[in-house]
């Protein structure tokens, strides 16, 4: 095997060449070939810099490194869509083809039967082979989609070099089948792509939206609380639910009428005017206090202190006194 070599390497790859039937897919080849040609030569990149590896359904050209990578860059992102449209505009509906391609860096070796090989080569292959690459060709109304390796990207399109859209580029993580690779796709990301990928020129985050409860989305997943929360802690959406609130403790009752009420025993009024109706007292002004049985005074000759005869008490003794009688028109519990 030959001593690595530093390239460039573009890699096209023709969407659904093998629903095709043999005549189409034929022609699609020759037609493939031929806009790369046209690309390379309007971006003044000589045949003498470049070797191509032709892998059926897609190509790879690996540019010398004396050719600029943003030369090469600028014709991939302009020239190439141009050269594809004018060949689709002549073919038929079944020959037209869309393209995905990637342009990567990295050093690439010769083995002993001429087939190139490299970790930085399976690494731009794993790129052009990404279900979000694919994706993203397909959910877009364009002919090509674009993906530039995590190396490229660093080394060339943060830079901003004339005629390379770096706000244009969003940075993924695309799945293989050796773990996560990144890489920066030109254009929106489609949307069976991740969620929320970074832009190639940083700009302000997007402010985050309340919902109904009047919490925003936070960080990992968890929520942050909204202008009704009083503050910006965040919390996260795995933690235990908060007690419910306690219940309402019950209104109190309405206090009753004014008035006096009695509900038994022997109440006693003190000086003052009694106003309202009076069972058991006669006149309407009363002076001095009013006591109804025998609570707060002497009791009764021959009663006991609650004003009640004793047992053996003699039918006069038990008699009510003249104070104890009602005025006439009344009963034990008030008029009639």
């Amino acid at each position: 095997m030959n001593d690595p070599v530093n390239r460039t390497m573009l890699l096209v790859d023709i969407e659904k060449f093998s629903d095709r039937d043999d005549v189409e897919q034929a022609f699609l080849r020759r037609m493939l070939y031929d806009v790369v040609d046209r690309t390379m030569e309007r971006a003044g990149i000589d045949e003498t810099l470049r070797l191509r590896a032709d892998q059926g359904d897609s190509v790879m050209e690996f540019i010398d490194p004396n050719v600029p990578v943003p030369q090469v860059l600028r014709s991939v992102i302009s020239e190439l869509p141009a050269q594809l449209k004018a060949v689709n505009r002549m073919a038929s509906r079944g020959a037209q083809m869309r393209l995905r391609t990637v342009v990567a860096s990295g050093f690439i070796a010769l083995d002993e039967r001429g087939v190139w090989v490299g970790g930085d080569l399976n690494h731009a292959c794993r790129l052009l082979d990404a279900d979000l690459l694919r994706a993203a060709l397909r959910e877009r109304p364009g002919d090509v989609a674009l993906c530039v390796s995590q190396s490229v990207w660093t080394g060339i399109v943060r830079h901003h070099h004339l005629g390379i859209p770096a706000e244009e580029l969003y940075e993924v993580t695309l799945a293989s089948k050796n773990g996560p690779l990144p890489a920066w796709l030109l254009g929106p990301v489609p949307a069976s792509g991740q969620a929320a990928p970074s832009r190639g020129a940083a700009g302000p985050a997007p402010t985050p939206v309340p919902d109904a409860s009047g919490e925003r989305p936070g960080p990992a997943g968890g929520t942050e609380a909204g202008p009704s929360g009083g503050g910006s802690a965040s919390t996260s959406t795995s933690a235990p639910a908060a007690d419910p609130a306690p219940a309402a403790a019950p209104a109190p009752a309405a206090p009753p009428p004014a008035g006096i009420h009695f509900t038994g025993g022997a109440p006693a009024f003190g000086g003052s005017l009694v106003m309202g109706n009076q069972h058991g007292v006669s006149g309407g002004r009363v002076d001095g206090d009013v006591v109804m049985g025998s609570v707060g005074g002497p009791p009764r000759p021959g009663r006991a202190a609650d004003g009640h005869a004793p047992a053996d008490a003699t039918p006069e003794q038990d008699a009510p006194s003249p104070d104890d009688r009602q005025p006439p028109g009344t009963g034990e519990a008030g008029p009639r």
